[in-house]
């Protein structure tokens, strides 16, 4: 595939999500572009900080963590963090990325809320983000009725072959991140703003790489990433070594 666009709700959202495949596609030679639909201005423990100081260290956070897994595209929508709705506004910022980005695939969150993973997974705008995100990929993206003034910045219809997005209890697609598993954890702690001063960050996300380690004892190596792929139009020919 040429192209792959990743649309997160959050500041961290991509690197938790997708951080060994999103490295994956990029050692393979896929353009990965990021889109952030919120200005992360909740993800803080002190009430006290100034929201545009917090917003500034995580939009720069984002961008470090980004170039960790080779990816330098990185748009910020600004939406308000907490507040996010599958919203006419919403679908169309998300259909203008598409239309501008022209992925074979697009990266995103479940839009269902899951029963079995720690709550955290089923945060509001992770779900609001992921029914936007489905309905710009199908039916606005590719239809050249669709907000008509997006034709008007000269971007035209484009369709997406698939949308791949965390499995939770839906799993039905293993990517073996046997040599992008490090960068991901990397990533991740990139978001230094985002763990507390004491302890050893690592061992708050060793539940990042155990759950890693269970997938790729699925898929028979050390580590996979756990997703829900989604065919919508033609489909792609895949990476080697998935399942």
């Amino acid at each position: 595939m040429s192209r792959a666009l990743v649309i997160a709700a959050h500041p961290d959202d991509a690197e938790f999500s997708f951080g060994g495949t999103v490295a994956r596609l990029v050692d393979a030679g896929t353009e990965v572009t990021y889109v952030v639909v919120t200005d992360g201005a909740q993800g803080g423990d002190d009430p006290r900080q100034p929201v545009g100081e917090l917003v500034a260290i995580r939009r720069a956070e984002q961008c470090d963590a980004a170039k960790l897994l080779g990816v330098t595209d990185v748009t910020f929508l600004g939406f308000a963090d907490g507040s996010v709705a599958d919203s006419p506004a919403l679908r169309l910022a998300l259909t203008r990325e598409i239309r501008r980005t022209r992925p074979d695939v697009v990266l995103t969150h479940q839009p269902m809320r899951s029963l079995q993973f720690p709550v955290g997974a089923s945060h509001p705008d992770h779900l609001a983000v992921g029914e936007a995100a489905l309905n710009a990929v199908y039916p606005f993206a590719r239809n050249p009725r669709a907000f008509p003034e997006l034709l008007a910045e000269g971007l035209s219809a484009h369709p997406v072959s698939e949308v791949w997005m965390p499995g939770y209890e839906y799993t039905d697609f293993l990517v073996n991140v046997d040599d992008t598993a490090e960068r991901k954890v990397m990533a991740i702690l990139a978001h230094r703003s985002q763990f507390g001063g004491a302890g050893d960050p690592r061992s708050e996300i060793q539940w990042v790489v155990d759950r890693m380690t269970a997938y790729g004892a699925q898929l028979g190596c050390s580590y996979a990433e756990g997703l829900k792929r989604i065919v919508v139009d033609g489909g792609l020919q895949l990476l080697p070594a998935t399942s």
